[in-house]
């Protein structure tokens, strides 16, 4: 059986008691029988693939494949997830790097089937990476079954470093989080912008959400809001605005009151 994370209550509490105990919380996640039964079939198994022809094929391999990505919706559209392998990263008009997700080019790179003579599946290594990319994004999905809030709070503390750690300019990776359904919720929720937001011009967007970031949290520069500290600061005001949303209006107008109290918000 898969393991079920213990979140005894929503909002910011639930979020500190889920950080307290994150880290035995992941560990007897990954050691559960049904992700230790995958993970060992991938370990098994994935040095033998030569083609991405050969993944798509395997339904299990490719379970684990897609979901060490957060991609385990597009388990079955096969043709789409090898022409994105085959296709690679490293020719701008490549597949992948043409979808705004860029969780699709993250994974072509991965398993590198169109961008090397040989892919990256045959490193003795290979599998460890992707196990742990596949353990704690199944973490995330089990916490957002109970608590979706929590699972993109999650998400964002994972992938906001990873994201602001590449060499692209400020402006590339501010698009890549744009383009990335969970990272771009956080932000929209913590800047208090509209449901419509999305439907603006794309960089009458971009320009909105640094120019509101600076405001709210100091800077726009992701490097320098990757830090421990400044990602806390953003969760913390995403679950505070979620809370507003979710509660009844006496209860709201306290969340918000804590918020200024803080000085979460400008």
């Amino acid at each position: 059986m898969t393991y079920q994370p213990v979140i005894p209550t929503t909002g910011l509490s639930g979020w500190k008691f889920l950080e307290r105990t994150l880290a035995v919380q992941k560990n007897t996640h990954a050691n559960s029988v049904t992700i230790q039964r995958d993970t060992d079939y991938f370990k098994e198994h994935i040095g033998k693939i030569d083609t991405a022809e050969q993944l798509v094929s395997d339904r299990r391999l490719l379970r684990i494949a897609l979901g060490a990505f957060g991609l385990s919706d597009d388990i079955d559209s096969k043709f789409l997830v090898q022409k994105v392998l085959e296709e690679g990263t490293l020719n701008p008009s490549s597949l992948a790097n043409k979808l705004s997700d860029s969780r699709y080019s993250e994974f072509a790179k991965a398993f590198g089937f169109g961008d090397f003579d040989t892919p990256r599946t045959k490193l003795s290594d290979f599998h460890h990476e992707i196990v742990q990319k596949y353990q704690s994004q199944t973490f995330e999905v089990a916490v957002g079954e109970q608590d979706d809030d929590m699972r993109l709070a999650l998400n964002f503390s994972r992938g906001l470093p990873e994201i602001a750690s590449s060499t692209s300019g400020n402006d590339t990776k501010w698009f890549q989080i744009m383009g990335t359904t969970a990272l771009r919720a956080v932000f929209e929720t913590a800047l208090g912008l509209p449901s419509d937001f999305g439907s603006l011009d794309i960089d009458k967007q971009l320009e909105t959400f640094k120019e509101k970031t600076e405001r709210s949290f100091g800077t726009s520069n992701l490097k320098d809001l990757s830090d421990g500290a400044s990602v806390n600061k953003i969760v913390e005001t995403f679950l505070l605005r979620a809370q507003i949303k979710n509660q009844p209006v006496s209860q709201a107008g306290t969340i918000a009151l804590s918020l200024l109290q803080s000085s979460r918000i400008y």
